[in-house]
Order: structure tokens, then C-alpha cells, then sequence
């Protein structure tokens, strides 16, 4: 057993409805086998296991590890470029990238990169939009759970209006998704997601072949996009004869509890009633909805009618891997809505980048906090003591403010340390 000494942040009760952030110092977790046994003071827990390994860490701040719910495994080459709307943006920066992907080799060595990337910025779990090839997926499956990653991902699917070498039929969306299923489905750490692109390029029939496939593969998940852009939303409306854009997927079975839509900045209270009414969940996006000219997410709107939302760093619409990040833009794009947006605490970042993920992603009795009973995911956050962030997180006047500043100023080079089930999968020595 190894019991870790530090000052740790965490919310396991929803700042959303009106929990706080448990802060507390010098508090020590007692983790075997890769799970929480023990956590309170460092004298109650050492004092019980006299002899056990102590990592003392209070030369920084614990946190739990990230939960990213949208972000594209093939686009890591694409982050960075600038001044296009979305269809545009996908034309002619990360379509030509992802058709790289057919090729084994480009997609080991991007799969390398992308993992790199979540590791590197304290990302844990994540809902990992995958290939259009099933090559290159598994080649992500593989390397995930090499690395000890909780990776969910499958097989992109698209028919329609997207360059050729990246079209499928329905047949063969079907056919692919449950060979990929049968043979990563159960594997520790790794599940499987029934992934349309987007009903833009989706007709009815390769989303019924979808509906088809997350109803016959056990225990699936399902993504897409919805509602990012003015242009693709009154497009999808065109395409399928007036339903709105939640309801084409809810029309072809792929609405539900397992299922996460990514964006989401233009919703009817229509689509806000059927994403409640059928427990899926929105992955926040907001580096890329910013970049990208999307528009400024109704949070408020969201909350309002139920609907669960957490967050996602959408590489490479967004802007890089860290979680501080999409947590700050979050925090801005919600003070320019004024009287339409949220005033967000640091409590509730947090929770979006950690606790709202992990209730999304069906993952909430493992991680998301660093309680007795979770499995130890966690992110070590510890700048140098005279860069900015560390000279503000040791002159900060509480816990919330230590909390806002390392949200403000925290980049993955700040992160020292990274636990999944207690195996440390990140050192200072990076």
C-alpha cells in the first residue's frame, strides 16, 4: 500500500446543485491495488500502516485525474489552424489529415502523439473520437491499453458529402463496428462507441445501420456532433426533411443514457427536452466552438431542463489537450452571455473537467473524485515555485482561489505526476 500525503481538491457533490469544493491539506489516501482504502488525516492513516510507503506531495496539488468527453484521435497534426467555420475547417484542414490514417504506419505514430498529448495534460479517461478506418482504431485501442489509459472509441462513419477515401456504406459501418466491438469490448479500461460523424454526412440509412450496431454490441456507447455551427444545423434540417438535429438521433435508436453529443451551441428547448428526457449527455466544447466561430454555449439553458453536460477539449477544432484550458474558456464564454450565461466558480470547473465527465461517461462509481472506494486516477499539479502559477497558488487567500488561479495559469507543463489505478503513468521527469 502506498499512502499519498498532500492537499487535495475534489467534488463529489455537484457545485451545480449546490455542492462545494472539498479542499482540505495535508490529507493523506491510502491506495492498494490501485483503489482508495483510507483517506484522512496524515497522522489517523499513517498511524494505521506504520510501515507502509509514503510519497509526500505537499509541494503541490492533487487533484483527480481529467475525464475528456470529445476529442479526435486523428486531428492531433491539425491543432492550430485558424479562421475557418467549421464545414470549412474540416474541408481543408482535418479531413486530409484523417485520411492519412489508412496508412498503419502515419496511424501508429499519430496514436503515439494523441495519447501523449491527453497524458501529458492529466487527461485519464476520455471519449475518443476515433478513425474512419478500422486499422487505425485498432492501433488506438492497442496503445491505449498499453499505456493504462480508460480509452472509449470506435469506428467513424460517414455516406455522404465528405471526401471519398472517407465514406462507408451502412453495410460495412455495421459489419466493421461489430468486428471492432467483439474484439475490444470487455478488454480492461477499453469500450467500445458507435460513432457517426455527424448526420450531415450520415444518411438515414447508415444511421439506422448505426442504431443498429449500438443496440446489438453489448453494453455500447454512442457520439456525434450536434448543433456546432449555423450553416451544418440548417443544412441537417434541409437533409432530413425538417427533424430537428437531436432528433435524428433519436429517430435511428441512437439516444440514450450512453450516449454523448458533442457542442450543442444551438439548441431548440425542444432538443434540450429530448437529451433530458433520455439521460444523454453534452460534451462542452469550448476552445473549439470559440476557434471555430461556433458560438457561445447556453449552459444555463442546459441546466435548466436537465440536461447532464461536462466537458471535452475537441482537438483539433480546440485548442490543445489541457483541461485548465477548455476550464478558463469555459469561465469566459459564460461571463460575455451576461444575463444568459452562469457565473462559474472554480468548483464548477473542476467538476465539469473531472466529476460531470465521469457521470457522463458512466464511470462515476470508479473515478471522478479521490474518495474511499474510487480507483486512483489522479493529476499532480506542481509548478515551479517562482513562475507565475506557483507564486500564485502559495499567496493564494484560500483554496478557491488557489483553485482559480492554477485554472488560470495551469498548462500541461505544470502537471508533474499522473496515476491511473494507482500506476503512475506520468513523472516530473518527462
Amino acid at each position: 500500500m502506498t499512502i499519498y500525503r498532500a492537499t487535495v481538491m475534489d467534488t463529489p457533490v455537484d457545485p451545480f446543485g449546490g455542492g462545494a469544493l472539498r479542499a482540505e491539506s495535508d490529507i493523506a489516501i491510502a491506495v492498494a491495488d490501485g483503489r482508495i482504502t483510507a483517506r484522512g488525516s496524515f497522522a489517523e492513516v499513517r498511524a494505521a500502516a506504520p510501515d507502509d510507503e509514503v510519497l509526500d506531495l505537499r509541494d503541490g496539488v492533487l487533484l483527480p485525474g481529467f475525464v475528456d468527453t470529445h476529442v479526435h484521435f486523428p486531428q492531433v497534426r491539425a491543432i492550430g489552424a485558424l479562421g475557418m467555420p467549421l464545414l470549412d475547417w474540416l474541408e481543408h484542414s482535418a479531413l486530409p489529415e484523417e485520411a492519412k490514417l489508412h496508412d498503419p504506419a502515419y496511424a501508429q505514430a499519430i496514436a503515439t502523439e494523441f495519447l501523449h498529448g491527453l497524458t501529458r495534460a492529466g487527461t485519464t479517461s476520455a471519449l475518443v473520437f476515433g478513425s474512419h478506418f478500422a486499422s487505425a482504431v485498432d492501433v488506438l485501442f492497442t496503445q491505449a491499453e498499453q499505456l493504462g489509459l480508460r480509452i472509449t472509441s470506435g469506428l467513424v462513419v460517414s455516406d455522404r458529402l465528405l471526401r471519398e477515401d472517407l465514406l462507408t456504406t451502412p453495410e460495412r459501418a455495421y459489419d466493421e463496428s461489430v468486428a471492432l466491438a467483439s474484439r475490444w469490448q470487455g478488454h480492461e479500461r477499453i469500450r467500445y462507441a458507435v460513432t457517426p460523424r455527424f448526420s450531415y454526412s450520415c444518411s438515414s440509412d447508415l444511421l439506422e445501420a448505426c442504431g443498429a450496431a449500438y443496440k446489438d454490441i453489448d453494453n455500447a456507447w454512442c457520439t456525434s456532433h450536434v448543433n456546432e455551427n449555423v450553416t451544418e444545423v440548417a443544412e441537417v434540417t434541409r437533409l432530413f426533411g425538417g427533424t430537428s438535429y437531436v432528433g435524428t438521433y433519436q429517430d435511428h435508436g441512437l439516444l440514450g443514457a450512453h450516449t454523448i453529443l458533442a457542442h450543442n451551441v444551438h439548441p431548440t428547448d425542444a432538443e434540450l427536452d429530448m437529451l433530458s428526457a433520455s439521460r444523454a449527455a453534452v460534451a462542452h466544447c469550448p476552445t473549439s466552438n470559440a476557434s471555430l466561430g461556433s458560438g457561445m454555449f447556453p449552459l444555463a439553458a442546459h441546466l435548466q431542463r436537465g440536461v447532464r453536460v461536462a466537458m471535452g477539449t475537441d482537438v483539433g477544432g480546440g485548442t490543445g489537450f489541457s483541461m485548465f484550458k477548455e476550464g478558463l474558456q469555459a469561465y469566459f464564454i459564460q461571463s460575455l452571455l451576461g444575463a444568459q450565461g452562469m457565473s462559474l466558480t472554480p468548483a464548477h470547473l473542476l467538476h465539469l473537467a473531472t466529476t460531470a465527465g465521469a457521470d457522463a461517461l458512466g464511470l462515476r462509481e470508479q473515478v471522478g473524485e479521490l474518495s474511499v472506494g474510487k480507483q486512483f486516477d489522479a493529476v499532480f499539479v506542481a509548478p515551479e515555485a517562482d513562475s507565475p502559477l506557483g507564486v500564485g497558488i502559495w499567496h493564494a487567500s484560500s483554496a478557491d482561489d488557489a483553485l482559480a488561479k492554477i485554472f488560470a495559469l495551469g498548462t500541461p507543463a505544470d502537471i508533474a505526476r499522473v496515476w491511473v489505478d494507482g500506476r503512475q503513468i506520468k513523472h516530473d521527469t518527462w
